[in-house]
């Protein structure tokens, strides 16, 4: 079985996960934090116009050839807004990069020593994220809970 790699956006702990791997051990896509209110806008206004692949792959799943359609999640995807709708999380921008993406994926699993190396930094740096720590670390700064030891 060979060790995952990350290939995500920029959000959320893969932040973290980017800067403890380094960049060249993570497979970035999609828009960028500053770039997500002008895609939302973009949306709400009726301006989106999905890439292709978006298109062929949301097609091809609604075909039923998975068993069923899906069609509740995917209709979170589509529309301009609303509740539900409006592909909050800008999937459909982001489609296309994840697909290309793929391909830098591809190359790198292909030199299995780059693939191994990778999988070996990513592993020793993956500590931060330990459910102690990110527990310890709620507690202070979310919860506001102060440790109190067993006796």
């Amino acid at each position: 079985r060979a060790p995952s790699l990350t290939i995500g956006t920029l959000d959320g702990a893969n932040v973290e996960i980017r800067e403890e791997a380094g960049e060249e051990h993570f497979f970035l896509f999609g828009a960028t934090e500053p770039e997500i209110p002008g895609i939302r806008a973009d949306r709400a206004a009726g301006k989106f116009v999905p890439h292709p692949k978006f298109s062929e792959t949301m097609d091809y799943i609604k075909s039923g050839v998975f068993g069923e359609s899906f069609q509740e999640l995917l209709g979170s995807l589509e529309g301009n807004e609303g509740f539900g709708r409006g592909d909050y999380f800008c999937v459909g921008h982001d489609f296309a990069s994840y697909v290309d993406e793929l391909d830098a994926v591809d190359e790198h699993w292909r030199d299995q020593d780059k693939w191994v190396t990778s999988s070996i930094i990513n592993t020793a740096n993956s500590g931060k994220f330990s459910s102690d720590r990110t527990i310890d670390q709620y507690a202070k700064e979310i919860w506001g809970v102060k440790p109190n030891s067993a006796k």
